[in-house]
């Protein structure tokens, strides 16, 4: 049986959400309108796939560290509070 990774999960589910825009002097924006401020810039479509992913996974741990509410994807809901005994 594979190993899924939550955070892995999450990435790729928001990830598909990804928007991207030709701009007029021939560079890309990208957006993922469920996680608000998460948006990259960049001279091809490739890179700013690579910088959307890189700051949606900073976005998505700061959100953790700081208990920041963050969309829940599908059945996927990084907001559950974890309990030790």
């Amino acid at each position: 049986m594979p190993v899924r990774y939550l955070l892995t999960e999450y990435v790729e589910r928001a990830m598909a959400h990804a928007v991207y825009d030709k701009l007029e002097d021939g560079t890309y924006a990208g957006r993922i309108p469920p996680c608000p401020g998460v948006t990259a810039l960049a001279p091809n479509l490739r890179e700013c796939e690579e910088q959307l992913q890189a700051v949606l996974e900073e976005w998505t741990l700061l959100g953790l560290k700081l208990q920041h509410p963050l969309p829940v994807l599908g059945d996927l809901n990084l907001n559950a509070v974890s309990t030790r005994e």
